[in-house]
């Protein structure tokens, strides 16, 4: 016991120091492109704490503080950085120091895990970085957002289940994990029901009960706060973003559709879940040809859950964004995988030449690996730059300027965060009135514009902040075009190219003033329309 003791302890001691001696540097590197002030490189993590400083200062759950607005894809992480804000008052880097606790959570409980199987320190920690760096979680812990608090989760209860069976604190860690899951990320209800399936395939008619109880509770209640506030069950960005199937008409042509275009015809499927997929039923057809129906389920328990999930994943919600959404299934890959592969850390060379077709999978998995790592670390060499030469910038013109105005614009985090702007968002992730606009990926048309046009005269709004392109040419009528700003080297953002719209025709030379005096970065371009 000492022996293993010391090599855990060993273990979790190297792997933490690489993940985040890797972190560090990349976070230092961040501060020399953001005036010494680290800038995550996705403007979400804004939208998490616009929301939580709202909240813990005005008791406002949105973006601004003068109206609710579900914007917050994980409500449970915005209240957790809402509570720190409360306690310990504003701090944009609130996010990295919680991401720093889970990152350190996620080593220690896979450390435990991979200690089951291995006994040797370099294979533990083989391992654990694998996993760490297959599911991209030093992006994920740099990126202020609630991926990494996901991941947590899904380790904990799969180290639990694992052991469901050993005391009542793994029963309580495996049904805590659940309850907290779908509070965290709303794709989790998928891990629901596929866990609740496969102990049905198992006659555990309880235990699916309970899973289905615990899992989808929480989120059953935080609909129902949510519909009474805008008349939606769910998230703006979930119903914004997520894949729509309407049971009325054409529900076998949509599904049709959704399979084809979400998962077969799906590039980002293909780079992140086919090999592991092919590699668990590799190992399930092995033990169909040996064991009848329920030794099957029961030895690929774990490899049927992930694999389902991952598909029910890419067909209903999203498969892309620096792999962030999908990183816990990559973690759960991972830790079912990996135990089924001993026997190539125990004698890789006799491994490689008697088991071929392992052997291409596990080799096409660690360059995809190598690709993650790669596109990670365009986005952590330069998002943050990119970030805070656009948001953060814009966001200061209008804290400026416009503090308290009435603004349009479509990145709406650090705007939020770093003002207390009022919010018309074309996104429709603040604002509900454009929702329908946006749903099931619809493009802007003429309907956009006569909204835009009526709305924002209506309701006075003063300018617009947006991406050109975006609108398709559908610019509503009456504003006008006063500047475009552009950066260089777009790696995080959506466009290189923002532009400021004068919605109030008075303003309109106020406006063009306050361009030309504000002093911009050194990166930004700024191209005065006359």
């Amino acid at each position: 016991m000492v022996l293993n003791f010391n090599t855990k302890r060993k273990s979790f001691l190297v792997s933490v120091l690489i993940l985040f001696g890797l972190c560090l540097g990349y976070y230092i590197n961040v501060l020399f492109k953001t005036d010494y002030h680290y800038i995550y490189f996705l403007d979400d993590a804004y939208i998490h704490l616009a929301m939580a400083k709202n909240f813990a200062m005005h008791h406002v759950w949105g973006v601004t503080s003068h109206e609710f607005s579900s914007s917050s894809s994980s409500p449970l992480f915005t209240g957790l950085l809402s509570g720190f804000i409360w306690l310990l008052g504003n701090n944009d880097q609130f996010p990295l120091y919680i991401n720093l606790v889970f990152g350190v959570g996620i080593i220690y409980f896979l450390n435990a895990y991979f200690s089951e199987y291995f006994k040797e320190t370099k294979n533990i920690v083989i391992a654990v970085l694998f996993t760490i760096f297959f599911a991209v979680l030093h992006l994920l812990l740099l990126s202020g957002m609630e991926h990494l608090f996901h991941v947590l989760l899904i380790t904990i209860n799969i180290l639990c289940l694992t052991k469901i069976n050993y005391n009542k604190s793994t029963v309580f860690g495996f049904y805590f994990t659940i309850v907290l899951m779908g509070l965290v990320r709303f794709e989790s209800m998928f891990y629901f029901v596929i866990l609740a399936f496969c102990f049905l395939l198992q006659s555990k008619w309880k235990t699916a009960f309970f899973v289905i109880s615990a899992g989808l509770i929480p989120v059953a209640i935080f609909c129902y706060f949510n519909y009474q506030q805008d008349g939606y069950l769910f998230p703006n960005s979930v119903v914004v973003k997520g894949t729509k199937l309407d049971f009325t008409s054409g529900f076998l042509i949509q599904f049709k559709n959704i399979f084809l275009n979400n998962l077969i015809l799906n590039i980002s499927f293909y780079k992140v879940g086919i090999f592991p997929i092919i590699m668990c039923l590799v190992f399930i057809f092995k033990d169909i040809k040996k064991y009848n129906f329920s030794k099957v389920i029961e030895n690929n328990f774990l490899l049927i859950v992930i694999s389902l999930l991952m598909i029910c994943h890419s067909l209903f919600a999203e498969l892309k964004g620096g792999f962030r959404y999908e990183a816990y299934i990559l973690t759960g890959f991972s830790m079912a995988l990996i135990p089924k592969m001993k026997f190539f850390f125990e004698d890789f060379k006799n491994s490689i030449k008697n088991k071929k077709l392992l052997s291409v999978l596990g080799l096409a998995n660690c360059l995809l690996l190598l690709y993650k790592f790669g596109i990670a670390h365009l986005a952590l060499n330069n998002g943050g730059k990119n970030i805070y030469e656009q948001q953060v910038q814009s966001a200061k013109f209008l804290n400026t300027y416009y503090n308290t105005s009435k603004i349009v614009a479509n990145d709406i985090g650090a705007i939020t965060y770093y003002t207390d702007i009022q919010l018309l968002d074309i996104a429709g992730l603040a604002s509900t009135e454009l929702i329908s606009l946006n749903e099931n990926k619809a493009e802007f048309d003429d309907r956009f514009e006569t909204f835009m046009t009526q709305y924002t005269l209506k309701n006075k709004y003063d300018l617009a902040i947006v991406y050109e392109v975006w609108l398709g040419g559908y610019v509503p009528k009456g504003w006008k075009k006063v500047a475009v700003l552009k950066i260089q080297n777009k790696i995080s953002v959506a466009q290189d190219e923002v532009t400021i719209y004068c919605i109030s025709s008075e303003k309109l030379n106020s406006l063009r003033e306050n361009m030309k005096n504000f002093k911009w970065h050194r990166n930004v371009q700024v191209k005065m329309i006359q």
